[in-house]
């Protein structure tokens, strides 16, 4: 009973091993790619405007109720010691630290992740990769890299954008539900409010865009087995991109403000 369990972990482990070597070659390749050009300008405009502009309305929606619902919580909470005053400091550390990007991440994740690996994925069984690679265009260059790099630049604005509105989420409770004085509660959030709050969460963001259109690139890029590779391929690229974010997210919370 032991050797058959003990076969089961190994093959497990090695497994494992194997899937984390292979995306950690695939991420050098992609870093080396894009360091040196040439560089497909509307292609990377074009994933600019698929992963950011389109990414609004489900990042804004989700931002605005979290910053609504962490007021009449914190509310609830801070009532019970007298400390109502405190509500518009914590809205706004948390959502510039922790919440602006890991929502605005994961909703990206599941939106833009599926959709980058059901694209590649079905490019990959219908052999339209091969074809790039036929007229003499790097398939590499041409599909992962520009993704990579809109991912990066665009998930910062996305997530300051989301703060902003999570912030006045959280106002418009904290004034016209809980009778807060608007002046009072601006300027409370605005004294209260540090440089390294925001910036360290525009690092997590950029770090979070890589992460998302790595894992959807890369489960499309080595899909296989044509319709269920690809729905598999999109499973597995939002599902990895999750667990990613929320493990660098400790990792970089850990390097910023850990004392």
């Amino acid at each position: 009973m032991t050797i058959p369990l003990l076969t089961i972990l190994g093959r497990m482990t090695l497994a494992f091993l194997a899937a984390v070597g292979s995306v950690t070659a695939f991420a050098f390749k992609a870093i080396r790619q894009g360091l040196q050009p040439p560089y497909y300008r509307r292609q990377i405009l074009r994933q600019i405007m698929e992963i950011g502009y389109y990414s609004l309305p489900v990042v804004g929606l989700t931002a605005i109720f979290t910053g609504m619902v962490l007021a009449l919580q914190s509310y609830t909470g801070f009532a019970r010691f007298s400390a109502e005053s405190a509500i518009p400091n914590v809205v706004v550390v948390s959502l510039t630290r922790e919440l602006g990007p890991v929502l605005a991440a994961l909703m990206v994740a599941g939106r833009v992740g599926a959709a980058m690996a059901a694209e590649i994925g079905t490019m990959r069984v219908t052999e339209q990769i091969d074809a790039l690679t036929t007229l003499s265009t790097d398939p590499f260059k041409y599909l992962v890299v520009p993704r990579l790099i809109a991912g990066v630049l665009t998930l910062p604005f996305l997530v300051l954008i989301a703060d902003i509105i999570g912030v006045f989420g959280g106002f418009l409770v904290g004034v016209y539900k809980l009778d807060f004085n608007d002046a009072a509660y601006l300027r409370n959030t605005l004294d209260f409010l540090q440089f390294q709050d925001v910036y360290s969460g525009l690092v997590k963001a950029a770090v979070f865009g890589f992460l998302i259109t790595l894992m959807g690139c890369y489960h499309g890029y080595t899909s296989r087995g044509g319709a269920q590779g690809v729905g598999m391929a999109t499973t597995n690229a939002v599902v990895s991109a999750s667990i990613l974010i929320l493990t660098f997210n400790y990792f970089i919370t850990e390097a910023f403000f850990a004392r």
